[in-house]
């Protein structure tokens, strides 16, 4: 079967289904686990998504940059800490579990780990977008099913 899945995880309740669903995967074979999430500020639970920009000018404005710099070092410490959760669980249940955080567009970061720690199957969310969202922003997933080297398991919403 499988010897290494990759798993993107993130916050949602979308994460936590995909963290299940390779649990159950895993139990097959017993293969090693890579757990990685993406800190991108595209993503929904990313600070720059709560930030007040119309008016504002955060660039040029020290009081914003600092309050926004100390909002996304939070956000980093609650998502490490939600990675490294999971992959105690994981470890709990006797699965060789490793986790990393990256930061960049999701896709790419996504192809680029999965290459270099030469995952077999790579297990990802999707996410319910219309398809006039997903033409104008793109998809994670979708990116990812057309260039990843390995085959890609996909979780509905």
């Amino acid at each position: 079967m499988y010897e290494k899945i990759l798993v993107a995880i993130d916050t949602s309740a979308i994460g936590d289904r995909v963290f299940d669903i390779a649990l159950k995967l895993a139990k097959i074979g017993q293969p090693n686990l890579m757990l990685v999430h993406i800190l991108s500020e595209e993503a929904e639970e990313s600070p720059i998504n709560y930030w007040p920009m119309i008016g504002t000018d955060i660039g040029t404005n020290p009081e914003m940059m600092k309050e926004y710099h100390q909002l996304w070092e939070k956000f980093e410490q609650e998502c490490l800490q939600m990675l490294k959760s999971k992959a105690d669980k994981a470890k709990e249940l006797g699965f060789n579990t490793e986790f990393t955080q990256l930061r960049g567009n999701p896709g790419r970061e996504l192809c680029k780990i999965a290459q270099k720690w030469n995952a077999d199957l790579i297990i990802m969310g999707r996410r319910g977008h219309s398809v006039f969202s997903e033409l104008l922003l793109g998809s994670v997933s979708n990116y990812v099913i057309h260039r990843a080297h390995c085959s890609v398991h996909i979780v509905q919403d």
